[in-house]
This record gives structure tokens, C-alpha cells and sequence, in this order.
């Protein structure tokens, strides 16, 4: 993927990782579309990046997908890269004898399937294009799972599982097939505290990792993958798996 001279679409561009990926290419001189679903803070954003421009999203809501997807395609014909970067995640205790299942589905329709179809709809525009890149956010939680958020990390792991496919019948097309997978953040997709938990990693040397791999082209297997994350992505292949879930599940 090259670094410059894109029209990139992300989705999730309002906070965490998805705002900081927008400023980061912004500032390369691309033209950034972010997706979200509070026009305010799209305002916010776009007011604060000149140029970058902010479209009111629902991953929820498959009418509004197909007709943001006809919207994209007709504002930004030269769209050239896809950044599913969307998620929500929510704790649940899978013992309770009143669980609410609406829970896991909202977040499989964000997560999952609103990623999926959006893709499935911008994919006849992304294969005109020279050269094109799909990238979607999965987790080191795709390998070893946060038992407290056991839709969340199947969620991430049907993702990886999704996008080794998609790379597949996609590798005799222009399209580069790519999967951010993010170690323990400091955003606040669990709450304020994640923002300044110690045992997370902060997110603007993060996201200069990541683009320093995209620079070096050091992605192999299609994989952005830091080093604090490595532990996860490889606990299985290592041996060390039932250790590392451990560790990381442990009663409070």
C-alpha cells in the first residue's frame, strides 16, 4: 500500500484508533473520508483537518449502508482504499440465568456483518481502480480471547478468518487485502479508564508503528502486526497459549 496519493474511506473515524488513522494519512496528503455515527464529533474532526471530509454512518443499518455505499461512489470515484475499522465492545456474563442476547447481536451487526457489506458494496469500485487496499481492524483478542468479552473476541476472530478468504480470491485482482490487528489499546472502547490504564499501550506510538510497517512494506501474510502484540497473534504456534489466556483472564 502506498502511503500517499490515496481517497480512503474509514469507518469508526470519530475516536480511538480510526480518528488517529485519519490524521495520520491526512496529514500524508490523502484524501480521507471518515465514517461515523455522531455528526457532531464528524464536525468536530473535519473542522479541526481541512479538507478531510465526515459522512453520518449506522454499520447497523443496512438501508443507510447501500445508500452511503451509492453516495461514496458517486462523490469519490476514485476511491482506491477501504478501512473497516468500526467496532464496539461490551462485557458480558454468559452465567446469567437473564441474559440479553440483544447485546451480542448489535455487536455481530457492527462488528461483523455491517463490515461485510459495506466491503460487498464498494467492491465493484475498488476493483476499477489501479491499485486498491482493503484493510480491516481485528485484535490480538482474535488469538487469545478476553473471557469478559467473549462476543467482542469471537467477533475478531471471524474477521482474521474472513480476511485470509478474502485475500485468497482477491490475490489475481489489484486489490491488497490487509489486517490490522491492534494490541491492548489506550482508547476508550471499554470506558474512560482504558484511556489511562498503565498495562495498555498509548495510541499515538502505535499508530506511528503502523505506519512505519505500511512504509517498510513489513507486512507479512497481510498482517499489521506490532510487537505487543505478537504474544497473542503467535500464542498457539509458540505453545504458550493456555498460559497466556490465563494470564491475561485472571479473577480481579
Amino acid at each position: 500500500m502506498q502511503l500517499t496519493g490515496n481517497t480512503i474511506l474509514i469507518t469508526g473515524g470519530t475516536s480511538g484508533i480510526g480518528r488517529a488513522l485519519a490524521e495520520a494519512f491526512h496529514q500524508r496528503g490523502n484524501q480521507v473520508i471518515i465514517a461515523g455515527r455522531r455528526q457532531h464529533l464528524l464536525d468536530e474532526i473535519t473542522a479541526a483537518n481541512s479538507g478531510m471530509r465526515g459522512l453520518e454512518l449506522d454499520l447497523a443499518d443496512s438501508t443507510a449502508i447501500d445508500l452511503f455505499a451509492a453516495r461514496i461512489r458517486d462523490e469519490f470515484p476514485k476511491l482506491n482504499v477501504l478501512i473497516n475499522n468500526a467496532g464496539v465492545a461490551k462485557p458480558q456474563d454468559l452465567t446469567s440465568d437473564t441474559p440479553d442476547v440483544s447485546v451480542s447481536a448489535t455487536i455481530i451487526e457492527t462488528n461483523l456483518v455491517g463490515p461485510l457489506h459495506l466491503a460487498a458494496a464498494l467492491m465493484s469500485l475498488l476493483k476499477r481502480q489501479p491499485a486498491a487496499t482493503i484493510i480491516a481492524t481485528s485484535s490480538g483478542l482474535a488469538f487469545v480471547p478476553n473471557a469478559k468479552l467473549p462476543t467482542y473476541s469471537a467477533t475478531k476472530a471471524f474477521l482474521h478468518s474472513w480476511l485470509q478468504s478474502l485475500r485468497f480470491q482477491l490475490r489475481d485482482t489489484a486489490i491488497e487485502v490487509l489486517e490490522l490487528a491492534p494490541p491492548y489499546l489506550q482508547t476508550e472502547s471499554l470506558g474512560p479508564q482504558q484511556a489511562t490504564d498503565p498495562h495498555a499501550m498509548p495510541l499515538a506510538p502505535y499508530i506511528a508503528q503502523v505506519m512505519q510497517l505500511l512504509e517498510a512494506q513489513d507486512v507479512r501474510r497481510g498482517e499489521i502486526l506490532v510487537e505487543s502484540v505478537k504474544e497473542f497473534r503467535w500464542a498457539e504456534k509458540s505453545g504458550h497459549y493456555e498460559q497466556i489466556f490465563e494470564d491475561h483472564n485472571k479473577p480481579e
